[in-house]
């Protein structure tokens, strides 16, 4: 029995046609599941509540004290302690942990820019002044030098520090890992 090209066709077809079918009914069935709330939401936003104008309350009355600032929550990130950290931080195990920042830096004397500017030296520079390496307007406009206290922000929360920062890195939560780290950075001139 001698199978021609069309019987072949009709056969891929026929599964082809299957699969469609079957992928539509699957996709039918979870546009269907969208406007279901979720079981646990993923993340969940605070929102601030919208101040009155200045000199206004809300009712028209004299404005009303401000309310005291919110006491720092217990594990709430400080970049003057792990600056100070730093001071006795381990250089040696910081190296490690640049391991996570040489895929895009180095941190040799005189070495290249990579997809980041080259690192050594970066404390006490001027911010976004490396030579050879095109920085963002946001990294532009922040101004000062790299101190150790802007370093710990920076590097524990990029995006927080300098929104607008072409760095993809999510940051390095850990204080202490975090210390250490600026204690090799520091080292490396």
């Amino acid at each position: 029995m001698r199978i021609d090209s069309f019987e072949v066709s009709k056969i891929v077809g026929a599964f082809l046609c299957a699969f469609l079918v079957i992928v539509g009914f699957r996709v039918a069935l979870e546009i269907g599941e969208h406007d279901k709330a979720p079981e646990k939401p993923g993340y969940v936003l605070a929102t601030p509540e919208a101040a009155p104008a200045a000199g206004h309350s809300a009712g028209g009355a004299a404005p009303a004290a401000a309310p005291a600032a919110p006491a720092p929550a217990a594990n709430a990130f400080d970049p003057k302690a792990v600056a100070d950290a730093a001071a006795s931080g381990n250089a040696q195990a910081g190296q490690k942990i640049f391991g996570k920042c040489a895929a895009c830096h180095s941190a040799e004397p005189g070495g290249p820019n990579k997809v980041g500017p080259n690192l050594a030296g970066v404390v006490g520079r001027p911010k976004a002044s490396h030579a050879g390496f095109t920085y963002s307007d946001a990294l532009k406009a922040k101004g000062g030098d790299w101190t150790l206290e802007d370093l710990a922000v920076f590097i524990h929360n990029p995006k927080g520090f300098v929104a607008g920062t072409k760095m993809l890195f999510p940051g390095i939560a850990d204080p202490g890992d975090l210390a250490d780290l600026l204690a090799y950075l520091n080292s490396v001139k």
